[in-house]
């Protein structure tokens, strides 16, 4: 992409990941983790963590900053690492285990961060109470980020395809 291109991207892909948490929705069920990944993947390095950390903190600004906000932006910031690592790794597979790994990264770190901030127990009963409590948000995690993973990586390849193929058409045409 080109520079000004990304900058339009980028901007375009923040305002419709923070409109997305601020519409009705299931809860975790966000374009967050999804842009994070793709985002490593096709923007620059500062792109790749800027893109959805600017969409939180758009969308926090309205709903509401909290205190376990840490946790959920050093997730994603976390995941968005995970989409650059997946840059020179991409394949269907590899996007597909990289969404799980990132859902679950997701779950296990903001999860600790709730049990630590003192919404239950420091106990072994309290640590596992907090991830038991946590089971229906991670259904929602799961099924948000394999939806959203698969509108931005295939809506993304599906237009380089036709591209690619426009291109090889008009190149045959005027040979």
């Amino acid at each position: 992409m080109t520079h000004r291109f990304q900058y339009v991207v980028a901007f375009i892909f923040i305002l419709a990941a923070a409109m997305s948490r601020l519409l009705p929705h299931l809860p975790n069920f966000t374009p967050i983790a999804a842009l994070g990944l793709f985002g490593g993947v096709y923007f620059n390095k500062k792109f790749a963590t800027i893109v959805p950390l600017a969409a939180l903190v758009i969308s926090d600004y309205v709903i509401g900053f909290h205190s376990l906000i840490g946790w959920v932006y050093g997730s994603f910031l976390a995941i968005s690492l995970m989409g650059m690592w997946l840059k020179n790794h991409k394949s269907a597979g590899t996007i597909a285990w990289t969404t799980l790994a990132g859902s679950v990264l997701f779950f296990i770190v903001t999860n600790f961060g709730v049990w630590v901030s003192g919404y239950y127990p420091h106990t072994v009963d309290g640590f596992i109470a907090c991830y038991v409590a946590a089971i229906p948000f991670f259904r929602n995690t799961l099924a948000g980020d394999f939806f959203y993973v698969t509108v931005l990586f295939g809506s993304y390849e599906l237009v380089r395809y036709f591209v690619m193929k426009q291109t090889a058409s008009l190149q045959s045409v005027s040979h």
